[in-house]
């Protein structure tokens, strides 16, 4: 990727995501960029997978981890209306976990990562079922006392997607559909694909676990196991879709949540410690950012492991959504990196 001169408008954009695919970083790519009054520049290029049919603006793209402040959403919409507390803890709200060491974790410390439970843990490798990996998080063992340290970690959404399902007395997707997507008319976003719209499915890894080239399936294996619906991934939409979203939260969530419900959610809740995170959502860090220095200080947003990203400068009103199949065939290399902060880069 150049990056050594600025780039600037939709050309700009266009052009950084060009080179990314003629790096084969990923064979497809769909973006939008705007504010709450809608999209300024959007577009798409590439391929479903290599070799295989263009894209035409209805693929269905895996979220991956922005699936994380999707069902950070649901869970604030619970909150505020009184089904959970933010406060209440692992061992009242799910009485499976009663006896373990996650009994005392309070929903604000999952949501802000800094519950001290670990991350990018492979369960599936040695549970097979929903039930035995499920049970296993019980005992996987805390890495730091809660409060004191962020750890991002996919274990604890799935313990916040149990908690959604438990307080709101629906599945997750049910829970989704209720709290988020009818009150945005979101037609295609969604946990998982349907048969008929498998066709439409961008294309992500030639999975060495599944033997096969994955589409219209999570990508995630801890998700797979879950039955493909759980709090940290499983996700899929269209580039409409997430745009519409993305829209709505520029626009201070009003549709979703009360603002003072928003705020909350937004606001960083882990300054003094490594890391900068709100409830649910990634904040801008001083270093390492994977937007770079273009967003604010009080920006906030979310990346998927898949090539995805969805981010939010409040300051300036302003939203950036990527969508890309960076794993595919191969999760190897990291090119989505640099090329990430420079596709956030481009001034308009």
């Amino acid at each position: 990727m150049s990056g050594t001169h600025k780039r600037a408008g939709a050309d700009g954009r266009a052009a950084v995501l060009a080179e990314g695919r003629a790096r084969r970083l990923y064979s497809g790519a769909a973006w939008s960029v705007g504010s709450a009054r809608g999209p300024a520049d959007r577009g798409r290029l590439g391929t479903r997978s290599w070799g295989g049919a263009e894209l035409d603006g209805t693929d269905l793209w895996d979220l991956a981890s922005v699936t994380k402040p999707i069902v950070g959403l649901v869970v604030m919409a619970l909150a505020e209306r009184g089904a959970l507390s933010l406060d209440g803890t692992v061992g009242v709200l799910l009485p499976r976990y009663r006896h373990t060491d996650k009994a005392g974790l309070t929903v604000t410390a999952l949501l802000s990562h800094t519950s001290g439970m670990p991350g990018r843990v492979p369960m599936y490798r040695t549970h097979a079922t929903r039930d035995s990996l499920l049970t296993a998080l019980g005992s996987l063992p805390l890495r730091s006392a809660p409060g004191t340290r962020v750890e991002y970690s996919s274990q604890g959404f799935v313990l916040l997607g149990l908690i959604a399902e438990q307080a709101g007395g629906q599945g997750l997707d049910a829970l989704l559909s209720e709290l988020v997507c009818a009150p945005l008319d979101l037609k295609d976003l969604r946990f998982g694909t349907a048969p008929a719209d498998r066709h439409r499915a961008v294309a992500t890894e030639t999975c060495p676990w599944r033997g096969r080239t994955v589409a219209g399936e999570v990508h995630d294996e801890n998700a797979v196991v879950l039955g493909g619906i759980a709090g940290h991934a499983g996700l899929f939409s269209t580039l409409a879709d997430t745009e519409r979203l993305a829209v709505c939260l520029a626009g201070g969530a009003r549709e979703l949540l009360r603002p003072e419900t928003y705020a909350l959610m937004t606001a960083p809740h882990t300054d003094g410690l490594n890391l900068r995170r709100a409830l649910a959502w990634q904040g801008q860090d001083p270093a390492g950012s994977p937007v770079g220095p273009s967003f604010g200080p009080d920006s906030y947003g979310h990346t998927g492991f898949t090539g995805t990203s969805l981010w939010i400068d409040p300051a300036t009103g302003r939203y950036a959504v990527l969508l890309t199949n960076r794993v595919h065939p191969t999760r190897e290399g990291d090119g989505i990196t640099g090329l990430r902060q420079e596709f956030h880069s481009v001034t308009d």
